[in-house]
């Protein structure tokens, strides 16, 4: 057990902070895997992010006493809230009607890679050492090894629909994660983060009701609105509220291992709970991608470091 007494002041807290991210956001792979058993997964995505999105936006505008944005923020808003909530979101919850729950968190992680890869064709980012480009060979040998064990399974059907909307919305999520990295805004970002989740719950809405992925809200059963509470009030807003607590409180190398925990959370829970296969090669690929995915952002941050320290020199 980590002593307060032999941690700076607030580690502890962050510590304690970080668990509850990996432990929770992994948690909600699980609970999404369920709710879509019960009620459409773009129509849960909806009810989810208008929740949030309203506790949000009302601590910040009634506490907070922030203004509502203007003209331009607004666009830039409904930009973020495609990329980031509607394509990332949506479509990942969407593809746990037809993908393993695992499988899906694993893709998820991949967006750094796909970052690198982003950096690298379009914005001409030559900074890239060889411990980067083993990083991203061991992501991409990873997910095939993965992919190796289900390969000579019969699958149900959609698999490669499931999985086709996995990538896309890990694609969105790498998109939308170069923009906000670019991106000069002023605005609060967590303020903007509950606009995102109400825009994107009335594009959801509307996409759901266009693809006929609805139920009246009377037909949705008390589970899956259970599931529903616990999305929101675990995984947007105490996960979130954690993971703002231990940026401030830990290194940012350190804070940001929720992801490469986090599919790891949702595969062991979702072997738990639902019973999901997991073998030897799922377990030894999901290290393997994930340990590339350390590999790629310690050698960007390293690189980043060198930059920065170099006029000092």
């Amino acid at each position: 057990m980590i002593s307060s007494k032999i941690l700076p002041k607030g580690r502890l807290g962050g510590y304690l902070a970080l668990g509850i991210t990996c432990v929770v956001w992994g948690t909600t792979w699980v609970a999404s895997k369920i709710g879509v058993d019960d009620i459409p997964a773009l129509q849960m995505a909806s009810i989810r992010q208008l929740i949030a999105g309203v506790c949000f936006i009302g601590f910040f505008m009634w506490y907070k006493k922030l203004p509502l944005p203007n003209a331009g923020q607004f666009g830039w808003l409904i930009v973020m809230a495609l990329l980031m909530f509607v394509f990332a979101n949506g479509l990942s919850t969407w593809s746990l009607q037809y993908i393993p729950t695992g499988l899906s968190a694993l893709v998820g992680a991949l967006y750094p890679l796909n970052v690198v890869i982003i950096e690298m064709v379009l914005f001409k980012n030559r900074n890239m050492t060889v411990l980067t480009f083993v990083g991203l060979l061991l992501g991409i040998t990873g997910i095939g090894i993965v992919f190796y064990e289900t390969a000579f399974q019969h699958q149900p059907g959609g698999f490669m629909f499931g999985v086709i909307l996995s990538v896309v919305a890990m694609l969105s999520w790498s998109v939308g994660t170069l923009i906000l990295t670019r991106a000069r805004l002023n605005l609060n970002p967590y303020y903007a983060v509950g606009w995102q989740m109400l825009i994107s719950s009335l594009l959801l809405y509307i996409f759901a009701r266009f693809t006929g992925q609805t139920i009246p809200l009377e037909t949705i059963p008390a589970k899956a609105w259970w599931i529903i509470t616990y999305l929101v009030l675990a995984g947007s807003i105490l996960s979130f509220v954690a993971f703002i607590f231990s940026m401030k409180r830990l290194p940012a190398a350190v804070a940001s291992l929720y992801a490469y925990v986090n599919p790891l959370v949702a595969m062991v829970t979702a072997a738990i709970v639902l019973n999901e296969k997991l073998t030897i090669y799922i377990l030894w690929g999901s290290v393997v991608t994930l340990l590339g995915v350390f590999l790629v952002n310690y050698s960007i941050r390293r690189e980043r470091n060198k930059i920065i320290a170099e006029p000092e020199q």
